[in-house]
């Protein structure tokens, strides 16, 4: 059977799943496709949940690109067990579903810790606690903030604090309990943490750190949060947002090798050679990506894997770009050298401004940039980005890095950008693949070229663009159902 004729079979219809489905009928729009998913929704942008929950997008708006018409949907539908030796896949419905390539793009669950109450006899979390994951979960909340006046986020990465950002539009006190030294250790140094902390509190949210949640309290409901160090946090809504877990168990019920995720080489195979395995399910050379880039990128090789084209995945270069309770942040590469740890070719350039909320660090090793932090002004994200991208050795002047002309911390301007500078990260996009499309607006550039389909943090400079080539402003967009938006 050829390439282009075989049945592929996609378990999980999130935004690693969708995206795989969308590549391959790109290459091959006869292709044979059936894709389930356990939600009844068509596929959704999940980076922009936290937008639904602060009200300022409808459910609608952040839907993926539609399905392609030959595809066949299961929505609904869970599959419970994979038979690898007769190639099928049966549903929660009986239904047996034959396959000649199996993709898993399970993804991960919200992880709920061993918190002593915060469940019930039957497993079921007390009343008034939440994870936060999925339309369903944002839909949950948002009734249960009509009727409460004090929030607990559980968790002070990204997640919890975009949760956090949304129960303050709803008019709640909210207090965020985070058992790390610092905010968003996975993007943010331990200065970077700090700074980003002052401007969670100056918008009204109570942080603690370094003390982990104990206990919930409460009987038939939900009363506050119990923490390590012996305080109590009085709330009627808690929101857990404390981690995820990659979905594997239909993977080990089935006898492939797991990690910390489902075991995949450089072709996405597991140890099944028809059995692939992309996204937040997937351990590739021992990395677990939480990031949708990296999921996007995975779909785009094994799509050209399934459609007969020679394709390799050897990693990604990570550069994430998003918002943390309405302020900007871009991190990439290796952020842990500190100023005590320069010399023997390290390098370490930093700015701190907490009033502020500013926050620079630029880490060099032998005159290449290898890892930056750029929070609250993200006025030289562009370059920052391409001389991390390119790992082309820096003149001896680096501050142009960290500030733009004498310390102006006014926009780039995209017009000044090259064609060959990053401009969406989450998708690959260029600014001379966005420049040569002669698009007038963002909605249609998102359809063309994805860029802003991803975490929406490259909006600006994608409006930028369309000005410099239009030479007139952007007609304005309403809604675009590809997903847009600011920002894992």
């Amino acid at each position: 059977m050829s390439p282009q004729g075989q049945r592929v079979v996609v378990i999980g219809n999130g935004m690693a799943g969708a995206r795989v489905v969308d590549e391959i009928c790109r290459r091959d729009p006869a292709a044979r496709v059936t894709v389930f998913g356990t939600e009844e929704r068509p596929a959704y942008n999940r980076i922009l949940l936290s937008d639904v929950l602060a009200g300022q997008r409808r459910h609608d708006e952040i839907a993926l690109t539609e399905c392609p018409p030959n595809v066949v949907q299961r929505l609904g539908t869970s599959v419970v067990r994979i038979d690898r030796n007769a190639r099928t896949v049966v549903g929660e419905d009986r239904s047996t579903t034959q396959y000649d390539a199996l993709v898993l793009a399970t993804g991960s669950t919200a992880l709920v810790p061993p918190v002593h109450g915060i469940a019930g006899p039957d497993g079921l979390l007390l009343s008034g606690v939440h994870v936060f994951r999925t339309l369903d979960d944002c839909e949950a909340i948002t009734a249960a903030a009509g009727r409460a006046r004090t929030a607990v986020v559980v968790g002070g990465g990204l997640l919890g604090l975009e949760a956090a950002r949304g129960l303050l539009r709803h008019g709640l006190r909210v207090e965020v309990v985070h058992g790390m030294d610092h905010l968003m250790e996975a993007q943010l140094d331990p200065t970077g943490g700090a700074v980003l902390r002052r401007a969670v509190e100056a918008l009204g949210v109570t942080v603690h750190l370094g003390s982990f949640a104990s206990a919930v309290t409460g009987g038939r409901r939900v009363t506050g949060v119990r923490l390590a160090n012996g305080r109590h946090v009085d709330a009627d809504l808690v929101v857990l947002a404390c981690g995820i877990r990659p979905q594997v168990d239909l993977a080990r019920a089935a006898g492939l090798s797991i990690g910390r995720a489902i075991l995949v080489d450089d072709g996405l195979r597991t140890d099944d050679p028809h059995v692939f395995a992309i996204g937040e399910c997937a351990q590739h050379r021992d990395q677990v990506y939480g990031l949708v880039a990296p999921a996007w990128e995975q779909a785009a090789v094994l799509a050209d894997l399934l459609t007969g084209r020679p394709a390799s995945y050897t990693g990604s270069k990570l550069v994430t770009r998003l918002k943390a309770m309405d302020l900007d942040v871009a991190a990439m590469g290796d952020t842990a050298p500190e100023l005590a740890d320069c010399g023997g070719g390290l390098e370490v350039l930093s700015f701190a401004d907490p009033v502020r909320h500013v926050y620079k660090k630029l880490v060099v090793r032998d005159g290449v940039v290898t890892g930056a932090i750029l929070l609250g002004d993200l006025s030289t994200v562009g370059e920052v980005t391409q001389a991390f991208d390119r790992a082309t050795p820096l003149p001896e002047a680096r501050l142009h890095l960290l500030f733009r002309g004498g310390g102006d911390t006014a926009p780039v301007d995209p017009a000044g950008l090259e064609d060959d500078a990053t401009v969406c990260t989450c998708n690959g996009v260029r600014a001379g693949t966005i420049r040569a499309t002669q698009l007038r607006t963002v909605a249609a550039v998102a359809l063309a070229t994805r860029a802003t389909t991803g975490c929406g943090g490259c909006r600006g400079v994608v409006e930028g663009l369309l000005r410099g080539s239009a030479g007139a402003a952007l007609q304005p967009v309403a809604g675009s159902a590809v997903g847009e938006r600011r920002s894992a």
